[in-house]
């Protein structure tokens, strides 16, 4: 065997077939389409239709909802943030915040703030502005000497409507009187 002599098997690589091209080659006029209809036109897309049957994906219940209210968090572990001080990826002397940790490439997304989770463990003395931090998260960094500040992000808008319905009643109460 020499190398060129290497050939595919026979049938292995099958040449297109050119339609439309007049009534001798077999495939003209209507180019192997059939006779009219949506399929023997351009642009047909009809993927998911069942013929008028109520289609699959409207047959399957629905499941799940998703919260207006929930908070989207960027979650880094302590470990996470050691390795990165080892690194020195991260200044020690400064304080650690949403922005030192999206330019250290940890904290990914999280339009609502950082959210420190206690895996891994912390020997650096940091200091911490995060909207949100486990238990076991400021326990670790106040055991190596840091400590935790929690930034008040506000209260969400379902609470603020509930203080406010609160307080017309007060004043329709206070008004009666």
């Amino acid at each position: 065997m020499k190398l060129n002599d290497l050939r595919d098997n026979p049938g292995a690589r099958k040449e297109r077939t050119r339609v439309g091209r007049g009534i001798g080659s077999g495939k003209g006029k209507t180019a192997g389409r059939g006779q009219k209809g949506q399929k023997s036109r351009s642009g047909v897309a009809i993927k998911g239709f069942e013929g008028g049957q109520m289609p699959l994906h409207m047959r399957l219940p629905k499941r799940g909802f998703n919260n207006p209210f929930g908070k989207d968090y960027a979650e880094v572990n302590l470990g996470q943030i050691q390795g990165l001080v080892d690194a020195k990826k991260l200044d020690a002397k400064k304080a650690v915040d949403h922005a030192a940790l999206q330019a250290a490439g940890v904290a990914r997304g999280g339009k609502d703030g950082v959210r420190l989770l206690g895996k891994g463990e912390i020997t650096a003395k940091l200091t911490f502005n995060v909207a949100g931090a486990s238990k076991g998260a400021v326990a670790a960094v106040e055991k190596a000497g840091g400590k935790v500040e929690i930034i008040d992000l506000g209260k969400p808008e379902h609470e603020k409507k509930a203080a406010r319905a609160e307080a017309n009643k007060a004043a329709k109460a206070k008004k009666a009187k």
